[in-house]
């Protein structure tokens, strides 16, 4: 049953469960895994008590982690409190479905809530089963490590900063365990350590004189001490190696000093007069700030800046005129520009700034403030109610903010024509030196609509869906006019900042008053109406102008996955719903055409966040992305490099088999020069075959094959020997008969006699493969799969080679511990 093995099994993958911490934000998901653990181990060892074969070992693996999960998640509906039935299987699906639903929600580290508890436990159970089935059952010991690695991915890809070394450490201790257990199960299967005897002699006289026997057990305490310390060794190389090298570990050796969270790091907020580029490739995607809102289904970006001034090559905004009269604690927000007809809700959100910010002089708000509690010197700007200090930061700081949020309806975003002269001249300003491809180019995307807002909603689309814009980090920041025609017309990749540069200016083109705002996006939701805001959350978008509603932010930047991940698109610019269910076109109607369903608020139909624009009919196909939190990206990526991992022994099986015949090919030998009767510039000769390495090789590729299939391989038997017992075991038919006896007298010749077989090395190899499809017939199809995907020889193989490293390890550790007492003699 080999009781041991699957207790030192548990334990290893108990250590590396420990990698998971970073995803959790308790630790109650620990113990359900080592309530899965325990079942898996108690389902291992009933299956081996009768002796069944090792599927048998994976399906009682299998089922008691089903009994497990359905005891401690769906006892209430099972039968007997643990057996599953119908309705507990529906309920262990339905919190299944309600955990990876938070889990797509929640940004990690995750509230451990039932449905998440569940996946963990069923995740780390499924580790369990598979290295369950490979150390203790099938006795590999090795590749159990692939399962317990995987556990490492899911993190890895999840968080930046990955896990901690002390984790690692922690699971590679326990993976060590497992081995230095199986090896000595292994040792143990030997028998008894065997006792030498030496004589003694008796000095006392008088005494029997026949000399006394003394047991002497073999000194074995060296050797363990070696193999303790390059153990230890190792771990801290692999610990130590990746902490010390610059760019492997952005917050420095063991997360001390560099640039991460826990140092004294400078977190620079976006500013309209720097690119915006250095926040949103930031290698340590450092926390900016957190914040609480009443409105967590949806909450709005957080505003920085808003500018409203194009220069013809970038956006900044107007010079602010500054007045004590504007502090916050000596007049009321003035009511935001333009908002009379639509209707707007009071959205209050509690925002605190991350110490590590520095210089943030600006604060992040929802638009549109109505009421900022902050202590401090901060003003408003009345036009853009832009919140900024003169002397004050924002790092360190905790400030509510309370904020009105327009909710405009289709129809009332539609039916806004008349625009105030003030407005007009400010916020449709285009410089003369602004190339005529653009204006074309805007006119030619809008073509057909019936209002701004039909315009504006093309203009979106143009971007994330028909134009065929990429979004690109890698693209350099617009600093002339004619980069943005670039952009828009030839190279057609950017991020945000040139998606909202051209479409506010596109906008203003067409007399639709627009700015540029800049900020950060909603961020993450780690807890319910909590989030967190990191650096790679630093955005820009245009807000477009309507009467009656005021500025309206629009999300020209493609979003999800491929392009910013925290962004998404407003409900109010997706295309309309007709009153008879279909889809209705791109454009925006008119009022007088709008259905009941037009009049809706948008936050009355359903919402999704961090969706993309709609396809090129209208209809709804989502993003299914969402980039923070859990997604099936990491999941996928684990799943791949499991994949890999497992092929790893078929792939050097593979290696080993060409490796092994192309060596028996020579280089070709050049005539040498100037000798007489030879012709300048012959050509060189053929390489010679040479006939006792092909003899060899067959063998070894045959014996290789041999391991692979299940069958016995006696190393004390002749090659003679062997193909008679090889024949007598598969009942070859004449040609596999003929095939094995070449392959043995060949390797015959090879080993006794001075003149090795002159059979030519391709005879050699097709008889090699003609045995081994001879081994693959007499084999189950289980068997058969093993040896492809799983060869037993390729382990053998790596298992010699770490041998051999280790033992020339222990002689250089010998030699080094005799060191000074050679230079003692000396």
């Amino acid at each position: 049953m080999r009781i041991r093995m699957t207790v030192m099994a548990g334990l290893a993958t108990l250590a590396g469960s420990v990698g998971l911490y970073p995803l959790f934000e308790s630790g109650s998901w620990f113990w359900a895994g080592l309530g899965a653990v325990l079942a898996v181990g108690g389902g291992g060892v009933l299956a081996r008590r009768l002796r069944l074969p090792a599927a048998a070992n994976l399906l009682f693996g299998l089922v008691a982690l089903l009994l497990y999960l359905n005891l401690a998640y769906a006892s209430g509906d099972a039968w007997l409190v643990f057996i599953p039935s119908p309705e507990s299987v529906g309920h262990l699906a339905d919190l299944v479905d309600d955990g990876w639903s938070s889990a797509n929600r929640y940004a990690a580290p995750v509230p451990v809530l039932p449905g998440i508890e569940l996946m963990a436990a069923a995740g780390i159970g499924l580790v369990a089963v598979l290295v369950d089935l490979l150390a203790v059952r099938m006795r590999r010991a090795a590749p159990a490590g692939l399962p317990l690695l995987a556990m490492y991915s899911v993190p890895a890809a999840v968080r930046e900063d990955g896990v901690s070394w002390l984790a690692f450490g922690v699971g590679a201790l326990g993976f060590l365990a497992l081995l230095m257990a199986d090896a000595r199960e292994q040792v143990g299967g030997w028998g008894r350590t065997v006792t030498s005897f030496r004589q003694r002699d008796v000095p006392l006289a008088g005494a029997d004189p026949r000399p006394e026997e003394e047991s002497v057990l073999p000194d074995a305490a060296a050797l363990a001490a070696s193999g303790r310390r390059i153990a230890a060794g190792a771990v801290a190389v692999a610990v130590l190696v990746p902490a010390a090298v610059p760019g492997l570990q952005p917050r420095g050796m063991f997360g001390i000093g560099g640039e991460g969270r826990g140092g004294t790091q400078t977190v620079t907020t976006p500013d309209p007069l720097v690119s915006l580029k250095r926040e949103l490739t930031r290698q340590d995607d450092s926390v900016v700030l957190t914040y609480r809102t009443n409105d967590p289904e949806s909450p709005d970006y957080l505003r920085l800046y808003a500018l409203d001034k194009f220069e013809g090559d970038r956006w900044t905004y107007s010079q602010l005129d500054s007045h004590v009269s504007d502090r916050l604690d000596e007049r009321d927000i003035p009511a935001p520009q333009g908002l009379s007809v639509a209707s707007s809700r009071e959205v209050t959100t509690r925002v605190q700034v991350r110490p590590e910010v520095k210089d943030m002089s600006f604060l992040p708000v929802p638009y549109a403030p109505s009421e900022v509690s902050i202590s401090g010197d901060w003003r408003v700007d009345e036009r853009s109610l832009m919140i900024y200090s003169l002397r004050d930061s924002a790092d360190g700081r905790a400030y509510t903010v309370t904020s009105r949020r327009a909710e405009p309806t289709i129809g009332q975003l539609a039916a806004a024509n008349t625009i105030p002269a003030e407005v007009v001249s400010r916020y449709t300003a285009v410089p003369k030196n602004v190339p005529k491809e653009v204006a074309k180019l805007a006119e030619k995307v809008t073509a057909g609509s019936g209002s701004a807002l039909a315009q504006a909603v093309r203009l979106q689309r143009w971007f994330t869906l028909t134009g065929g814009y990429t979004y690109d980090l890698a693209a350099p920041p617009p600093k002339h006019g004619s980069d943005l025609v670039d952009f828009l017309l030839h190279s057609k990749r950017g991020y945000c900042e040139q998606f909202a540069a051209s479409m506010a200016l596109m906008a203003r083109i067409l007399s639709i008053p627009s700015r540029v705002a800049m900020g950060y996006t909603s961020g993450s939701e780690v807890k319910p109406g909590e989030f967190v805001v990191r650096s790679r959350d630093a955005h820009a978008w245009p807000e477009l102008y309507f009467e009656g509603t005021g500025w309206v932010r629009f999300e020209p930047t493609p979003s999800g996955a491929g392009g910013q991940g925290t962004a998404d698109t407003p409900d109010y610019t997706l295309p309309a719903v007709s009153g008879s269910g279909g889809e209705g076109s791109e454009s925006a109607p008119a009022p007088e055409a709008s259905s009941p369903a037009d009049d809706r608020s948008p936050t009355a139909q359903p919402s999704t966040r961090h969706r993309n624009d709609r396809d090129e009919t209208g209809g709804a196909a989502a993003q299914d992305d969402d980039e923070d939190g859990f997604s099936a990206t990491p999941w996928l990526a684990g799943t791949v490099l499991i994949v890999l991992l497992l092929a790893v022994p078929m792939a050097l099986r593979t290696f080993t088999r060409r490796r092994r015949w192309a060596a028996l090919v020579t280089p070709p030998k050049a005539p040498p020069r100037g000798r007489p009767g030879s012709p300048r510039g012959a050509a060189a000769r053929p390489p010679a075959p040479d006939p006792a390495g092909a003899a060899h090789a067959a063998w070894r590729e045959m014996r290789a094959d041999a391991l692979d299939h299940g069958l016995e391989w006696r190393a004390s038997d002749s090659p003679r020997a062997t193909a008679r017992r090889l024949g007598e075991l598969l009942e070859l038919d004449e040609a596999g008969a003929r095939a094995l006896t070449r392959i043995a007298r060949a390797e015959e010749l090879a080993r006794y006699s001075p003149s090795p077989s002159t059979e030519p090395p391709e005879r050699l190899r097709a008889d090699v493969r003609t045995v081994r499809e001879a081994f693959a017939a007499s084999v189950s199809p289980q068997v058969r799969w093993r040896a492809r995907l799983l060869p037993p020889s390729t382990v053998e193989q790596t298992r010699t080679t770490l041998r051999s490293a280790g033992n020339r390890a222990l002689d250089a550790t010998a030699r080094l511990n005799d060191l000074p007492a050679r230079l003692r003699r000396k």
